[in-house]
C-alpha cells in the first residue's frame, strides 16, 4: 500500500466499507426529516443530509449498489474514478469523476436515486479519495447491493460489467 494511502486512511480514520474501498461519516445534520413529509419509500425519519470520504484503491472497487436517494460525488485526489451506472430502464452510463475537464471528467457528479451503480479507480496502482454527499441523509436500510444473478437477469445485455463489479460468484 502507497504512503498516501496509509496516510489518508489513519488521518481520516477511514473503516472498511461493505462495498469496497474505506469511509467514514463526516457529516450528519442533526435534523430530521419526518417519515410522513418524504417522498418515496422510507421506513422512517431521515437527517436531511449525510456525507461521507471515500477512498478506493485500484486493487480494490466498489461494488454494484443502489440507494433510495441521490447521491452526489466531490472529487478531491489520486486517479480519476470510474462510476459506471444502470438505470432502471437498462440504459448503462459511465462517468468519470475527475479534474480532466478535457477528457469529460468532472469534478462533481449526482448519481441518481434507484440507479444501479459500481465504481473504480482508472488508473492501475493508484487510488482515488472523493466524498459522498446524500439527501435526505443516508441509512443503511435505503442500501441494496446487487445479487449478481438476479442483476445479470435483469439487465442481460450488461453481464459483462456486472460480473466484474459484483462480489457473488
Amino acid at each position: 500500500m502507497k504512503p498516501r494511502i496509509k496516510t489518508i486512511i489513519n488521518h481520516l480514520d477511514l473503516l472498511p466499507h461493505p462495498e469496497g474501498g474505506f469511509f467514514k461519516e463526516s457529516y450528519r445534520s442533526p435534523d430530521m426529516i419526518p417519515k410522513n413529509v418524504i417522498v418515496g419509500d422510507f421506513s422512517g425519519d431521515r437527517n436531511y443530509s449525510t456525507g461521507i470520504y471515500f477512498l478506493l484503491t485500484a486493487d480494490n472497487f466498489s461494488a454494484f449498489h443502489r440507494i433510495k436517494q441521490d447521491e452526489m460525488w466531490h472529487f478531491y485526489e489520486g486517479s480519476p474514478l470510474l462510476v459506471h451506472m444502470i438505470a432502471p430502464n437498462g440504459l448503462y452510463q459511465m462517468q468519470k469523476i475527475g479534474l480532466n475537464f478535457e477528457l469529460g471528467e468532472l469534478p462533481q457528479f449526482v448519481v441518481p436515486k434507484g440507479v444501479w451503480f459500481a465504481s473504480e479507480v482508472e488508473v492501475s496502482g493508484d487510488y482515488s479519495l472523493v466524498a459522498c454527499t446524500v439527501s435526505p441523509g443516508f441509512d443503511f436500510q435505503d442500501f441494496e447491493l446487487a445479487k449478481r444473478e438476479l442483476l445479470t437477469k435483469k439487465f442481460p445485455q450488461h453481464t459483462k460489467i456486472i460480473k466484474r463489479l459484483t462480489r457473488e460468484t
